[in-house]
């Protein structure tokens, strides 16, 4: 996986930065978590099945999973970027799990996919949907401020 900072220190490098493929990564796992939560919680209202998707596919959820598979060894990062820690940012190990992800569905397909997003976040998964876990409390804020002062 490729950070975009060790495409700033190496221009000739044969591969470009992990954007375009985080950009779709996060549009499959999103797709694969809804259908999951549709088909399972069918006593769920839309709302609540977003909020348990939002707890899924959430920077910190997604930098959890890359950790649990070491994904911050495998990034070509700059100096800067790996003097300041890069390997083991949220924000880059998120990115990260998207492309491969995307990578996984480019090469093998939406059923391998999906399969390998199910695994993976089969503990993630667990979690969120066991009370006062997965909670977003600025949504929950947004929901009190908005019912009281519309």
């Amino acid at each position: 996986m490729v950070h975009s900072s060790y495409i700033n220190e190496n221009p000739g490098f044969a591969l470009l930065a992990n954007e375009r493929l985080e950009f779709l990564g996060d549009a499959i796992l999103g797709v694969i978590v809804a259908e999951k939560l549709y088909q399972d919680f069918s006593d769920l209202a839309e709302g609540e099945m977003t909020k348990l998707r939002s707890a899924l596919v959430r920077r910190d959820t997604l930098a959890r999973v890359a950790r649990t598979i070491k994904l911050g060894n495998h990034l070509y990062m700059g100096k800067g970027e790996e003097a300041s820690g890069g390997r083991n940012k949220s924000a880059n190990l998120a990115g990260a799990l998207e492309a491969v992800i995307a990578a996984v569905f480019l090469d093998r397909g939406l059923a391998i996919t999906r399969d390998f997003i199910l695994r993976l976040f089969s503990e993630e998964l667990q979690k969120v949907i066991k009370p006062d876990t997965g909670i977003d409390y600025k949504s929950q804020l947004q929901e009190l401020i908005q019912s009281k002062y519309h």
